[in-house]
């Protein structure tokens, strides 16, 4: 009887030990080193991170949707969600009534940390510095994690990402960086306009180093760096400048003008004040958007100033279109335009490697397995995406002011082509340094076209 006993206890400790089928488990993994997690709802999770790409913990918030666990063989779309200046990961979920708004709705929404335990954050940039690099965490360690680690559909079409305030400059950011990963950008109150338009400049660099020396107690011009001798990385992650890269993307963004709106029965000078200098920057955003004719939803609501319930109600106003997008997304564009102003860079599958000796923008245009057009100078290295026949040879014709003729390359077993692009002599000074701008900076245009070789 003992012996019985002791074998039914050792059983039950088994059972008890053993996770139920779909049970969410989370391993460490692409970066991240998993310190913590607690199920806070049937729905909810809290988890933290360590990560040498940024000190301390990081904290995160996953949201499942109902019936996660009963349908184990079931993938979901994933909405990124991000807070804002001083905020939490938690922020979402106590003040923005997320889970009530994605109740019965079949998506996962993931609510990282964009500050550090609430400071002034780092406006999603790998700092100039190197002190901390928030893109890194972000785009390379946090969204593949998520994917290894929960039943997510990885296609660009079925992730999205919004943000509030400075969470609002980060998703657009993040989209026009990263057209390849997000077919869904929205802004609530944020400033998707930090260098193209002159006002919008001077207002942004006021903002953003009251951030960083006020809240992140760092020197001013940390976060890009100097727009003076560094303005070509202000530029670099700037929705307004990138504006192209978000032609394929659909965006949604949603703004107030800073007067009493309905949810405020007493005013904030603050949030009044800052919604106000946010009306501005995203009509300039829209101007710019209306000018290149990209489509975007924009909801300029009127009264309403910086804070929750405004945000809360975006989210209430934006889910179902959002859910709908999911359903019904957008083909995958056939053709890619994309500017950079980053030394090495891959998107949609081209890998482009400048050679030049100073920084500038760079534009990959029209870019397809019949060829694509690259503008910069000095000379680039660029790979195909792979879609290509292994072993077989395709003739190349190069087209521009310092390029002409043709060469004949051969597909290896990765089915992509490696072609040397020359451009033109390379600009001595970076891209908007007072230097640039006296001398001028060139922009150089080769084409390439792509065909079967005989």
């Amino acid at each position: 009887m003992k012996a019985f006993r002791v074998a039914w206890l050792a059983a039950a400790v088994t059972l008890a030990a053993s996770p139920p089928a779909g049970a969410v488990s989370f391993h460490d993994g692409h970066g991240l080193q998993v310190s913590a997690v607690k199920r806070l709802d049937p729905r909810l999770i809290s988890l933290s991170v360590k990560t040498q790409a940024l000190p301390g913990v990081q904290n995160i918030r996953v949201l499942l949707p109902t019936g996660y666990q009963r349908h184990p063989h079931r993938r979901y779309p994933v909405l990124y969600l991000l807070d804002g200046t001083s905020g939490h990961a938690a922020d979402w979920t106590r003040m923005g009534q997320t889970e009530q708004t994605t109740a019965g709705r079949p998506l996962i929404v993931v609510m990282p940390d964009i500050t550090l335990d609430g400071n002034g954050g780092g406006w999603c940039s790998d700092w100039p510095n190197g002190q901390q690099h928030w893109e890194t965490y972000h785009m390379d360690q946090l969204l593949p994690w998520v994917d290894a680690n929960l039943r997510t559909i990885t296609t660009r079409d079925q992730r999205a990402i919004a943000g509030l305030s400075q969470g609002g400059f980060c998703s657009l950011s993040y989209a026009a960086r990263h057209p390849d990963r997000f077919g869904i950008a929205l802004g609530y109150s944020g400033a998707p306009d930090i260098w193209y338009d002159s006002d919008a400049r001077a207002g942004a660099r006021a903002v953003i180093n009251a951030t960083e020396v006020g809240l992140s107690g760092v020197p001013p011009d940390t976060f890009f760096g100097d727009p003076v001798s560094d303005g070509i990385n202000w530029a670099a992650h700037d929705p307004a400048t990138l504006a192209e890269n978000l032609r394929q993307t659909r965006m949604y963004l949603y703004w107030g003008n800073g007067q009493p709106g309905p949810y405020d029965s007493t005013l904030s000078p603050g949030g009044s004040g800052i919604e106000e200098a946010i009306w501005r920057d995203n009509v300039d955003f829209q101007g710019r958007l209306n000018a290149l004719g990209i489509p975007a939803y924009f909801n300029d609501y009127g009264p309403g100033t910086h804070s929750w319930p405004y945000w809360a109600r975006d989210l209430r106003w934006s889910i179902g279109q959002i859910t709908a997008d999911f359903a019904h997304p957008a083909p995958a564009p056939s053709q890619i335009t994309y500017t950079s102003g980053e030394d090495q860079y891959s998107v949609f599958g081209w890998s482009v490697a400048m050679h030049r000796s100073a920084r500038e923008l760079v534009t990959l245009a029209s870019a397809s397995r019949r060829g694509f057009q690259l503008s910069g100078s000095g000379s680039a290295t660029v790979t195909t995406p792979p879609a290509f026949r292994p072993g077989r040879r395709y003739r190349v014709s190069l087209f521009g002011p310092n390029a002409s003729g043709k060469l004949v390359v051969r597909a290896g077993r990765s089915r992509r082509l490696t072609l040397q692009i020359p451009l033109g002599p390379s600009n001595p000074y970076a891209e908007y340094t007072p230097q640039a701008q006296s001398a001028g900076t060139m922009v150089y245009t080769t084409s390439a076209e792509i065909q079967p070789a005989r």
